[in-house]
């Protein structure tokens, strides 16, 4: 197994396209090598897995402007200052598909490209629902989908399911779920 590279010089540039830090490294071999990765900003973010039972998984159906579509993803969004991941959780649960959960779970990290960007995201298991709708940051109501996790190799093929923090974090639950964990 390499030993990680050492960092010899770190330059931080920010600019309109956001924060990004310059590294300059130096491998296990000897090889240098200069990296740019952009830096996340804010405090977090979540994704939620709600189950309403052990087979099925609430999608949501919300508007892509990258896409300039209707995607079937899980919810998500940003922590807010002073919010535990848990409470952020719960909060875009219901203002994103209308319940609430008495059991949360952190499952994992999901990173977006750790090639390059530091950003992750929550993963979190959400049991126990209940109905109860905040109201969000979204322009509209969005649609949820009830889905069942024996029914994911269809979800993965649609045209109107590609994002690919949904598509690994929904792996993840069925795995979680078969294994008993």
């Amino acid at each position: 197994m390499n030993s990680l590279p050492i960092i010899h010089s770190r330059e931080l540039i920010e600019n309109s396209h956001g924060r990004r830090e310059r590294i300059d490294l130096e491998f296990s071999n000897g090889e240098r090598r200069r990296y740019e990765r952009a830096l996340h900003q804010g405090h977090g973010a979540v994704m939620i897995a709600a189950m309403p039972d052990k087979d099925t998984v609430l999608l949501i159906k919300e508007y892509a402007a990258g896409t300039h579509r209707y995607e079937l993803c899980l919810p998500k969004g940003r922590i807010d200052p002073g919010e535990t991941v848990l409470e952020a959780a719960n909060r875009e649960l219901k203002e994103e598909a209308g319940f609430g959960a008495r059991s949360l779970r952190i499952l994992r990290s999901i990173t977006l490209a750790p090639t390059y960007m530091t950003h992750a995201i929550d993963l979190v298991l959400a049991e126990d629902l209940y109905p109860e709708r905040l109201v969000g940051d979204e322009p509209e109501v969005l649609e949820v989908v009830p889905w069942r996790l024996d029914r994911l190799h269809e979800l993965v093929l649609r045209e109107d399911c590609s994002e690919g923090r949904s598509l690994a974090a929904l792996l993840v639950i069925k795995e979680l779920v078969h294994s008993g964990t």
